[in-house]
């Protein structure tokens, strides 16, 4: 198993900091959508302005209103209008992860609109192709082992 990145939200300018609220970090809902994001989730939060980065969870914020809040102690790694990146990433086997694209999100750093999304977590045509025949491939050797395994058995005899 391998943790890869699963979405990435970059240049988020954080839109405010409430050092005392439970923690975590607020995110527009829209801004979670496009991330692919879930409420509770943890995310990593690089701090572009200061080189801070820390750990918390994801709470659900306004659709459509831009907000990119730190709360409690991840209040002190920024200030309002710090450029913040925020990754997730999601833990998958060897065979997931070769074929996977993260999901990134790129906002417009004066209002925290979407300017761009790439990637996704979909298998990529190639990949998915390679994929198909592995799975043909594996479904022969399993038949053909079968045959061998019916050939070698003892030959049932009649007697009418």
């Amino acid at each position: 198993m391998r943790m890869m990145l699963h979405c990435k939200i970059h240049r988020a300018r954080v839109t405010d900091v409430n050092l005392h609220y439970e923690g975590s970090i607020t995110i527009a809902r829209d801004i979670m959508d496009a991330a692919d994001l879930l409420p509770y989730e943890r995310v990593e939060v690089l701090n572009i302005n200061n080189g801070a980065r820390f750990h918390t969870y994801v709470i659900e914020g306004e659709a459509g209103s831009g907000q990119i809040c730190l709360n409690g102690p991840a209040a002190r790694q920024a200030v309002n209008d710090d450029l913040v990146i925020i990754l997730a990433y999601r833990l998958m086997s060897d065979e997931e992860a070769r074929m996977v694209t993260p999901k990134l999100v790129y906002l417009n750093s004066l209002d925290n609109t979407i300017i761009e999304e790439r990637g996704s977590e979909r298998v990529h045509g190639s990949a998915k192709r390679e994929l198909k025949r592995e799975r043909i491939s594996r479904k022969g050797k399993r038949k053909a082992q079968r045959l061998r395994d019916l050939t070698a058995s003892k030959p049932r005899v009649s007697y009418r």
